[in-house]
């Protein structure tokens, strides 16, 4: 009997972009019944309650530092989660998720000297004005910009922090941990928002499958492929986000990109790209890693 074969690395990340992307786009079809943060509250909570049962992290034991690090991890989570929900509510897909990734290429460049990575922000910069600079009756909802690029900064203070809580809690530990907290945290707002809608069988079976195709299946897939992979090449990889969002946002909202609106997401990933080669180590990639995540390490 032939053992099956195992799908090629990069097809893992590909999947795992997807059901994220996947996974966002299911999110905004809550939104007219329970608004962004009772589905907020639902990707948390349900997110939560699989992981625990997965890691069973323990509670005890821990020293303050270790606390207070995962309980700021816990508050900056639901913070990008729920800006970026915001900036769903109001601009499409594929430009919330290209104003936001602003944030992690940040953290890709900042702090370099290199001349290559000055040009690598100016070019995501080009591609943000030309993503908020359209005139006529389609003009964007700048509300909708600043909350994508709010949920950038959070982004990027995820990143800073992922990187220290990997350090200090094994495996999903940190990860679960962080998610109840954070479904504490968001509880009382999700609740005043939505209320008993939070309860209805079709609301909690379409906030599992965004818990499911935004954390547990992409992680899942990450974490196979980068078995196989190079951190580099998994970091390129994932900057084909915003151009998958925007598709996302066309198959399953009928969100349609204009021209130029197609050129700034191009700008941004290429951006994005060159930061992630230009400033590339051979370091390990946790799962749910950001495209620059390695080269920040």
């Amino acid at each position: 009997m032939k053992r099956a074969v195992a799908p090629p690395a990069p097809v893992l990340v590909l999947g795992a972009v997807a059901s994220v992307q996947s996974g966002a786009a299911i999110a905004t079809k809550l939104f007219p019944d329970v608004g962004p943060t009772g589905t907020l509250l639902l990707r948390l909570g349900l997110s939560a309650v699989l992981l625990l049962a997965v890691a069973r992290p323990r509670w005890s034991g821990r020293q303050r530092s270790d606390v207070m690090l995962v309980v700021t991890y816990a508050v900056v989570l639901a913070a990008m989660n729920g800006t970026f929900y915001e900036a769903l509510d109001r601009i499409p897909l594929g430009i919330a998720v290209t104003v936001e990734f602003v944030g992690p290429l940040a953290v890709a460049v900042g702090g370099s000297r290199r001349r290559l990575d000055a040009v690598w922000v100016v070019l995501a910069a080009v591609g943000v004005v030309l993503l908020t600079s359209g005139g006529g009756s389609n003009r964007l909802d700048l509300v909708g910009v600043a909350w994508a690029a709010i949920a950038g900064m959070f982004w990027a203070a995820y990143i800073l922090l992922t990187q220290r809580l990997g350090r200090a809690f094994p495996g999903a530990t940190g990860l679960a941990i962080g998610l109840t907290i954070g479904t504490v945290c968001v509880l009382p707002f999700g609740i005043a928002a939505a209320g008993t809608k939070l309860l209805r069988p079709g609301v909690l079976g379409r906030g599992a499958a965004v818990a499911l195709l935004s954390s547990a299946v992409p992680y899942s897939l990450e974490l196979f492929a980068l078995r196989r992979m190079r951190a580099s090449v998994f970091s390129v990889l994932m900057s084909l986000e915003p151009a998958m969002a925007a598709v996302s946002g066309l198959l399953f909202l009928g969100q349609h990109l204009k021209g130029r609106e197609w050129i700034a997401v191009g700008c941004v990933m290429t951006a994005s790209i060159g930061a992630t080669r230009s400033n590339r180590r051979v370091t390990p990639v946790e799962p749910g890693a950001t495209p620059v995540q390695a080269s920040v390490a």
